[in-house]
């Protein structure tokens, strides 16, 4: 699993200072760049981005890196501990998370986000869950190190 800089890194896909992978604002032109819930939370999905559940992986346009799916459609987990004050005073650059706790971090927000209430499928956005916890709308997604 990438630690949470890793992801976070991986998601921006080059646009160090955008809201979302692809820019600041969520709906670009009307078109819908992830699969999030539409429509009145929790009692009306509209569908509107053409997926009542998960997506399959290239439903949506790639990141700047060629990376699909990284916000919305389901929350990924990360290697590292929770903690609500970890970056504080600590590097700036590929800063690590604390070495122990009771939470991981989960980011990218998932197809039950909604604006309303949610608004976590920012890359900088995380939440934390239980290591034994699964939901239907978690993933995780594999890296390795190269050169």
């Amino acid at each position: 699993l990438p630690t949470e800089a890793e992801w976070e890194f991986a998601a921006r896909g080059g646009l160090e200072q955008a809201l979302f992978p692809w820019g600041d604002d969520l709906t670009p032109g009307g078109r819908h760049m992830c699969n999030i819930w539409q429509g009145d939370f929790p009692n009306v999905n509209t569908t509107e981005d053409g997926h009542f559940g998960t997506a399959p992986v290239s439903s949506f346009e790639p990141n700047g890196y060629g990376l699909y799916n990284v916000s919305g459609n389901v929350w990924e987990w990360c290697s590292d501990w929770f903690s609500r004050r970890h970056h504080v005073g600590g590097p700036r650059v590929d800063p690590k998370g604390p070495a122990n706790g009771e939470s991981k971090i989960a980011k990218g927000g998932s197809y039950l986000c909604h604006e309303s209430y949610c608004n976590r499928y920012r890359p900088a956005a995380r939440t934390a869950s239980t290591p034994d916890s699964s939901a239907g709308h978690m993933g995780f997604r594999l890296v390795m190190d190269v050169g």
